[in-house]
Formats: structure tokens, C-alpha cells, sequence
């Protein structure tokens, strides 16, 4: 395969041995639940793109697509929430969840935040730049914490107020300017459920596309309170046996489901 240095393609640059990934605002477009679309599975929708992105180099490219969300799909196609999607598939975390992140960068930057100016493509690296003012724009990512806290071999599991999922999960919050991961951990439980926390210890991060977050797991043990949820934000939250939990996220899929596996597994 001929070495593309380019991340911003132009509908002669494709390949037949490409596979694409197709949006539509936010959801994503799939087809018999498959995500993945080859070349000429795709043709007849690829001059409707707004925006062709090469996500992935190596090996068969893999291109982002963002269709027009009013283009009349084929027949067996039909667009699905991604959250949806990735909760059935690792490996679709990995590469959609990836793609939606690249085209919801771009999206927002296709002008300049300092001069208003439009963004040009960069020249072999995944950037836009203003040429007006010579600033340049990388795709980023937002550090979250996500924890679990152990009280006496139980754990601590919460129900989100603006999720109706009926999943409990670990606490979760973004870290703010000026703080460490560990400084975010003992705020965001205090914040969220009125527990002070002590001995936080990192277990491991994971890539998280909604829209675009590290997040980094954390286990931390209770030191003093009681559970006060906050308003708005934790419908409830209680502490739970290992062997008496309600419906917890997925270890396959999710670093919150593996937070709580470990625990299961290792630590009680």
C-alpha cells in the first residue's frame, strides 16, 4: 500500500482496501449491526461527505466519515446511537469510538478561537491551523478520574441522575485546572456523596469517546461521613456486598465494570 502522510483526504486519495466509518451528527450509521463499511459498500454515499478523515494508517486505512443528516440511506442501513453500539463491542470502542472523537474535533475547529479566522489542514500530522494568527490546533482530550471506594470489604456504587439506565457504577468526575487525579478523587466523592476518602491509588486509565475522555481508575478507601447523594447530579448511592451487587457496568468494555471485577476478584 502506497504511504499516506495525509490524515485529511480528498475523495481521489481513497482506497479500495479502506474501510469507513459513517456519521450522521452523532449517531453513527450501521448496517445488520456491523459498523464497518468497505469501499464499495460505501461508494454511493462517499461524494455526500462533508469531511473525509483517515483515522487509522496501518494495515487497511480506516476513514471517518460525516454525512449530511438528511441523506436518505440505503435500505438496510439505519443510524444507532454510538453509546449503544460501543456497550456491545470492544472493539468497536476502539476504532468508532475513536473516529467519533477525530470528526468531533474537527468539527469544532474548523475556525480559529483566538481570531475567528478559518483552519486550514496541516501537512502530515492530524492539526488544523489559522493562518491568520499562526495557531494551531491538535485534537485533545479531557482527564476524568473514576473511582471506587472500599468501605469494610464493601463498595460504594451510585445511580446518575441524568442517566436512566438503572446501572449503579463508580463515581466519576473531571479534573479540574490546578488539581492532581488524586486531589480530583477525594473532591469528586466528597461532592457527589459527602464522603471523605483517604489512600487513593491508581489501577489503570482507558480511552472514553463521549465525547472525548482519558479516564483514569482509582480505588480509595473510606475515612469518615455519611452518604449525602447531590442533588442533581446522583439519583443514589449505597454501599454494596460484592456477592449482593445490583447492575453494574461491563468489565469487557468499560474500566468502571473492571474497577469493580479486580476488587471482586483481588481485593476483598
Amino acid at each position: 500500500m502506497t504511504d499516506r502522510r495525509q490524515y485529511f483526504l480528498t475523495h481521489t486519495e481513497l482506497q479500495e482496501t479502506d474501510q469507513f466509518v459513517l456519521f450522521s451528527g452523532s449517531e453513527i450509521i450501521v448496517r445488520e449491526e456491523k459498523y464497518l463499511w468497505t469501499y464499495s459498500e460505501a461508494e454511493s454515499l462517499l461524494e455526500a461527505a462533508g469531511h473525509l478523515l483517515l483515522i487509522e494508517r496501518d494495515g487497511p486505512g480506516l476513514v471517518a466519515l460525516d454525512l449530511h443528516p438528511e441523506l436518505t440511506l440505503p435500505e438496510e442501513a439505519e443510524k444507532v446511537s454510538l453509546r449503544s453500539l460501543l456497550f456491545n463491542s470492544e472493539e468497536a470502542l476502539l476504532s468508532a469510538g475513536k473516529a467519533n472523537q477525530i470528526l468531533d474535533w474537527y468539527r469544532a475547529h474548523r475556525y480559529c478561537g483566538y481570531c475567528g479566522g478559518p483552519t486550514t489542514h496541516g501537512d502530515g500530522e492530524l492539526v488544523v491551523e489559522c493562518k491568520s494568527c499562526n495557531h494551531h490546533f491538535f485534537p485533545r482530550i479531557n482527564p476524568c478520574v473514576i473511582m471506587l471506594v472500599i468501605k469494610d470489604g464493601q463498595i460504594l456504587l451510585a445511580r446518575s441522575s441524568r442517566y436512566r439506565s438503572g446501572y449503579f457504577s463508580c463515581l466519576a468526575g473531571f479534573i479540574e485546572v490546578g488539581e492532581s487525579a488524586e486531589e480530583t478523587v477525594i473532591r469528586e466523592v466528597k461532592e457527589e456523596t459527602n464522603l471523605d476518602v483517604e489512600n487513593v491509588r491508581y489501577f489503570k486509565s482507558q480511552s472514553w469517546p463521549f465525547p472525548s475522555q482519558l479516564m483514569l481508575g482509582f480505588y480509595a478507601d473510606y475515612k469518615a461521613g455519611e452518604i449525602i447523594p447531590e442533588p442533581g447530579e446522583i439519583e443514589e448511592a449505597h454501599w454494596f456486598d460484592p456477592d449482593n451487587l445490583p447492575k453494574t457496568p461491563s468489565g469487557r468494555i468499560s474500566v468502571a465494570g473492571q474497577l469493580i471485577d479486580n476488587f471482586i476478584e483481588h481485593m476483598q
